[in-house]
């Protein structure tokens, strides 16, 4: 079972048509939906930017009150939630404006020919 201390302070709504991604209601209204891998960047932001982590956490809590639906997908391309009338966001999306990076530590073989 997935843990999600984050959000524990809101409603979480079941969607049985979207088992596998958690679903959120604030007492306004406004939903948004966590997908695991999603989840899973959140919590590599937390472990490694433990002093940003909070704004990370507001940042998303105004994307949600603005856009009113929303999806946190892992990849906005294939997603894993299957709903209309949702903007789709990736981490990045959150994150990126907040000016806090990925750093892409993957580079080509050092072996050649």
């Amino acid at each position: 079972m997935i843990e999600y201390e984050e959000f524990a302070n809101l409603t979480k709504v079941e969607d049985k048509e979207n088992p596998f991604c958690a679903k959120f209601a604030y007492p306004t209204g406004e939903t948004f939906y966590i997908e695991p891998v999603f989840l899973t960047q959140l919590h590599g932001f937390r472990d490694h930017y433990k002093d940003r982590y909070p704004e990370i956490l507001a940042r998303i809590e105004a994307i949600v009150k603005k856009n009113k639906r929303v999806v946190f997908t892992g990849n906005f391309e294939c997603p894993q939630t299957e709903v209309e009338d949702y903007i789709f966001l990736e981490i990045t999306d959150v994150t990126d404006p907040l000016q806090i990076y990925v750093e892409d530590k993957s580079r080509g073989s050092d072996y050649g020919d």
